[in-house]
């Protein structure tokens, strides 16, 4: 083909995030084993991965530890015992944890240092009404010397207004990057490339970076992360066999093809993928589906699907359709 390829994709200062584990552990109550947490881990180091999101901050009181496994707390010992003494400087790989608002993470209660953590960043995740504590826990975090993101969820449920004054507050913060998250997997590319722009906009001139987060409802999770990246967008959400709530994520495998990056490798994604992640299919049940696919053009959370996918009709998909707009 003549021309100057416009098509490649690769760009270095592009930063890609696993999520496999944090995002995964919402399928499975984060109850997934050492070696489980280890081989990820060690795909993501072996594969050139710049981020390993590993689990959650999560309270203690709201996830109590014998419903919920320990990458829903994310405590260090239990790092440790997964990963052993995990260093980014020998690694390239930082080591990252989300932290709800919204009383999802006793976070006034985490007081180690970073310099004592494997954990080299801390991912607050907030609504927009719930800016105000997020804006503290990233002030608290980054006090302890962690580096710090901020993801505002369910973005399409969220006003223009609200969006505005959400990005005008996070640019006084120490957050280092602000991720749009298609958390009801309800946006396509025109809005990827609406909102995008509006946090480029923002918060560029201000030195902090653009990510996206995106779900797989309408099988347009792929997709929309890569009109981000052609957008500006420099840090991206995937995960192996694009495993996590619901329809999942985008999937890292396609992913690395598509940045071009010599960088990245992806044998060892794929060797997690068919010895780690392919094996939890026989447990545990994500990816595109129709009653997914429903909630996702509804703009509604899939809560409601994934209950019907877990009942005995599974693919009565007539009756969730009908229920669903009924409930409307």
């Amino acid at each position: 083909m003549a021309g100057k390829a416009p098509w490649i994709s690769y760009r270095p200062e592009l930063k890609v995030l696993d999520c496999t584990i944090r995002d995964g552990g919402l399928i499975n109550n984060s109850q997934f084993t050492d070696e489980e947490v280890r081989a990820v881990y060690q795909a993501c180091v072996a594969a050139g991965i710049d981020t390993m999101e590993i689990g959650y901050m999560g309270s203690q009181a709201q996830f109590p530890k014998d419903v919920y496994g320990p990458w829903r707390h994310c405590e260090e010992e239990d790092l440790r015992r997964a990963i052993g003494n995990h260093d980014a400087a020998t690694t390239g790989l930082k080591l990252a944890a989300m932290a709800d608002a919204g009383g999802k993470c006793d976070w006034r209660n985490e007081n180690l240092a970073a310099k004592d953590s494997v954990l080299d960043i801390i991912r607050v995740a907030c609504y927009a009404n719930q800016i105000s504590e997020a804006v503290e826990m990233l002030d608290h975090f980054h006090s302890l010397g962690y580096e710090t993101s901020l993801n505002l969820m369910a973005v399409s449920h969220v006003s223009d207004a609200e969006i505005d004054e959400v990005l005008n507050i996070v640019k006084d913060t120490p957050a280092s990057t602000v991720v749009v998250v298609d958390s009801y997997g309800n946006l396509y590319r025109e809005q990827i490339d609406y909102l995008v722009h509006k946090y480029m906009d923002a918060v560029y001139p201000v030195g902090k970076e653009v990510g996206i987060h995106a779900h797989n409802n309408l099988q347009l999770a792929y997709a929309n992360t890569i009109e981000a990246i052609i957008l500006g967008a420099n840090r991206v959400d995937a995960t192996i066999l694009g495993m996590g709530r619901g329809a999942g994520n985008c999937p890292m495998e396609l992913l690395l093809g598509f940045l071009r990056n010599p960088k990245f490798k992806l044998r060892p994604i794929l060797e997690a993928c068919q010895n780690t992640i392919l094996p939890l299919r026989s447990k545990y049940d994500w990816g595109p589906s129709i009653p997914y696919y429903i909630t996702g053009q509804l703009n509604l959370h899939p809560r409601s699907a994934m209950a019907f996918r877990e009942g005995k009709s599974p693919d009565a998909f007539l009756s969730f359709y009908d229920k669903t707009i009924t409930d409307l």
